[in-house]
């Protein structure tokens, strides 16, 4: 949104929690920035400054209000609508490119020189890439401290700091206080967790239609990688440093999440991933609005607001799964799948690092060992027979595993859309549909329709809509720019 004074005063005024994560209040009269929902007295208008980002209001000297985290709010919905440089470079700040590769890194992602890319992120979100970086190593800092019992030092390498001193500063100029005095406020928000595990809450903008975000990851779930029981969604996870293990719960305000990491330092790609995976960072009213204006669509919108997009904490992954899906049920390619993953366990499923360490399992409560899904490398290592699939839908998921072993195709989120598509349409066997479904769940596209899937058009008829695909894209054009949610809401239909 644009940083005009009278529209972000008024959010402020309202406590207008929809636009947490849009804009930052800096109060200059208290030193502190907040959340525009803080239930805070109202600031004067003569003390209010708006940033565009956590980082932007800690370069100006205000410290994060210790009432409302604003570091802990929703991340800003434009990330997932932009495709341009500075959304992908958010993006992957986000998934910690920056800690792991340095800001030469993260150019080299996006395409454009360092300085270009500083001078683009100082327009537009007030402050270049490092700071940025160091506004999330703070947070991921202040959850390290108020949620396991590691020491200082440990902390301090885990969020991503080169060095202790470095994390001291950091925490006293972000939280106005000293890392040792966060861990002593935390108090009983403590959770009685093991080694390597972090429980924590996952903020959105309400509403959120947990139950039909769970329904559609329950019908995909593939054993011994994902599973649904009990209104928690479990997986294991394919980490920059290692492997893990998620669970995540659907709550009032927020989604529970514990996670169990080999390695701390892939705390924040965890939770980024997590976040991504459930469209926590969307704007359902927004989103809703714009579709509820569709007679047909309304009574829809209205039954069951807040519908998500579910994504994929895997590009590839889910890549591989698009391909199997092509022209078959969502029952057959997920029985294919299984096979494909029991001939890549009898090939080796990698290093004991791919897993994680078992649950203790008391009573039987808790989902066995789960992990990430094959890289590309090890799904090029697998058998012609382990495959169990047609040979040229065979030789489709060897050319996508191969491209992107080779580093000719980027399926992460901060990948160029366009790019990633046409890449993708110019592999044998991969159409339209696989490269929109990709786009949709993979790269996080808000405008994706595919008018040719069966079951969006049957789901199309059946709210009384043109259910032919020509038909249905013309219609589909008063849905823009969220057709990936009026999609969602479709295959619900059907």
């Amino acid at each position: 949104m644009e940083m005009d004074f009278e529209r972000c005063y008024r959010a402020v005024d309202s406590r207008d929690q929809r636009f947490d994560g849009w804009f930052y209040t800096g109060v200059t009269s208290t030193g502190i920035y907040c959340r525009p929902s803080c239930p805070a007295t109202t600031p004067k208008r003569q003390n209010v400054r708006f940033f565009p980002s956590a980082a932007a209001a800690q370069g100006a000297g205000l410290r994060a209000c210790r009432r409302c985290r604003p570091d802990a709010a929703p991340g800003s919905p434009q990330w997932d609508v932009r495709a341009d440089v500075v959304g992908r470079a958010m993006r992957l700040i986000a998934d910690g490119v920056v800690d792991r590769d340095g800001v030469p890194g993260l150019a080299a992602r996006v395409g454009y020189t360092e300085r270009h890319l500083h001078r683009m992120l100082r327009a537009e979100m007030g402050a270049g890439p490092l700071a940025l970086a160091r506004a999330q190593r703070a947070q991921t800092a202040r959850i390290l401290i108020e949620t396991t019992g590691l020491g200082m030092a440990e902390i301090a390498f885990a969020a991503g700091f080169g060095s202790v001193r470095q994390f001291n500063d950091t925490v006293r100029e972000v939280y106005g206080i000293a890392p040792s005095e966060l861990r002593a406020a935390r108090g009983r928000h403590q959770a009685p967790v093991g080694a390597g595990t972090i429980t924590l809450r996952l903020a959105y903008r309400p509403p959120l239609h947990a139950r039909a975000l769970l329904d559609f990851l329950s019908v995909r779930a593939l054993p011994g990688v994902e599973e649904v029981r009990d209104g928690t969604y479990h997986r294991g996870l394919r980490l920059p440093h290692g492997a893990g293990q998620v669970a995540l719960t659907p709550a009032d305000g927020h989604v529970a999440a514990t996670l169990r990491l080999a390695d701390l330092r892939d705390l924040a790609p965890a939770v980024a991933r997590c976040r991504r995976l459930l469209d926590l960072d969307a704007d359902p009213v927004a989103i809703d609005a714009t579709l509820a204006a569709d007679p047909a669509l309304a009574p829809a919108v209205a039954a069951e607001p807040g519908i998500r997009v579910p994504r994929a904490v895997d590009g590839f992954e889910l890549a591989v799964r698009a391909i199997i899906g092509q022209q078959v049920s969502v029952t057959s390619a997920r029985t294919t799948l299984t096979r494909l993953l029991a001939a890549h366990d009898r090939v080796g499923p990698g290093t004991d690092a791919d897993r994680t360490p078992p649950h203790d399992r008391p009573g039987g409560d808790q989902p066995g060992d789960l992990r990430g899904f094959p890289s590309a490398e090890e799904v090029l290592a697998v058998p012609d027979e382990g495959f169990g699939m047609p040979v040229g839908r065979r030789e489709t998921v060897r050319g996508l595993a191969r491209a992107v072993a080779d580093g000719e195709l980027d399926l992460a989120p901060g990948g160029d859309r366009e790019e990633t598509v046409r890449r993708l349409v110019a592999l044998p066997g991969i159409g339209p549909w696989t490269a929109g479904y990709l786009a949709m769940r993979a790269f996080g596209d808000p405008d994706v329709l595919l008018p040719t899937d069966l079951a969006i058009r049957r789901g199309a008829a059946a709210l009384g809509l043109p259910d032919t695909a020509k038909t249905l894209d013309a219609y589909a054009e008063h849905w823009r720019p969220w057709r990936s949610y009026a999609t969602i809401r479709l295959w619900r239909a059907a």
